[in-house]
């Protein structure tokens, strides 16, 4: 199993050599066996790379994220076609029904509000706002019809970071999520598209300017568990986020984490997640979701 995020800033090229990634930074030659390789995240606008490397890694189904001038995730390769039953599996996404769908997107609203709620409780001792966020958990319906995940979050992110605090502000903050959660949509959408699903059909998220709404639609639970990842390495450090931070946000993906009684790192969490995902849905029984916990992270230091 991959587990390597690889990232790489201002190289002079990346290209292919006998299976492995051979990257060429200031005069220095560096090799990582594309087997141990699960993403890699290139900064910079000098990078060179070759169609022939871009052909192996869509086979090795791994994932290259590129960012902008200001260091943001702004698009992604990753493989397309590679599941050995795309065809089937696209018709049965198609045939999901109205109901399971709504019964799912229930599950895992429910497991985003918990995971934040269990984030909230380990750093403010609120009881009342707590209180008021297990009162939407145990509100919430199937398709959420009464919206109890945004009014939650709203809660939420005002009770972390105050009355005035919006996902619009410009702050250390928003930045920082913004850049970890790109990290972790990046990564689901190579889960994803390595289950031969279609990533524009979402089960809630129905964007149609969206291709990836089923991506989207997955990600919600690990959100808390990025914002508590964040909370720990990044903020009260600095006003900005550096080139260190932005590789602490990074190492999330590599953080141990238990799953089914068995320890995982948060990358592999998420594939066996979408796994999950895609037994539930087959065999129609939501309880089949295999819940996601920020309890379950490991918490070595």
């Amino acid at each position: 199993m991959t587990w390597r995020t690889v990232h790489i800033k201002e190289s002079e090229y990346i290209r292919l050599k006998l299976d492995n990634l051979e990257i060429s930074k200031q005069g220095n030659i560096f090799y990582i066996p594309l087997s141990d390789i699960s993403v890699i995240i290139l900064e910079g606008n000098h990078t060179t790379i070759t169609t022939k490397l871009l052909s192996r890694l869509s086979k090795y189904n791994i994932l290259v994220v590129i960012c902008d001038d200001r260091y943001m995730p702004t698009g992604m390769y990753y493989s397309y076609g590679n599941f050995h039953r795309t065809a089937k599996r696209a018709q049965q996404q198609a045939a999901w029904e109205k109901r399971l769908k709504a019964d799912i997107w229930k599950q895992v609203v429910k497991q985003k509000i918990r995971n934040q709620i269990d984030f909230m409780s380990s750093i403010i001792k609120d009881s009342e706002r707590i209180h008021i966020m297990e009162e939407m958990y145990r509100q919430v319906r199937a398709g959420d019809e009464t919206n109890r995940e945004g009014h939650a979050a709203k809660l939420y992110f005002n009770a972390l970071y105050g009355l005035d605090f919006t996902r619009e502000k410009t702050c250390i903050e928003n930045i920082a999520m913004n850049f970890g959660y790109s990290i972790i949509r990046s990564a689901m959408a190579r889960m994803a598209a390595g289950q031969g699903l279609l990533l524009m059909l979402g089960v809630f998220h129905r964007n149609e300017y969206n291709a990836f709404n089923l991506v989207d639609d997955l990600m919600e639970p690990f959100r808390p568990l990025m914002d508590h990842w964040i909370h720990r390495v990044v903020l009260g450090k600095e006003e900005y986020l550096s080139y260190e931070s932005r590789l602490e946000i990074i190492d999330f993906m590599n953080q141990p984490m238990e799953y089914k009684g068995k320890r995982s790192t948060v990358d592999q969490v998420m594939q066996k997640y979408v796994k999950s995902f895609v037994t539930a849905m087959e065999e129609g029984k939501v309880e089949l979701l295999h819940p996601v916990s920020i309890n379950d992270l490991v918490r070595e230091n």
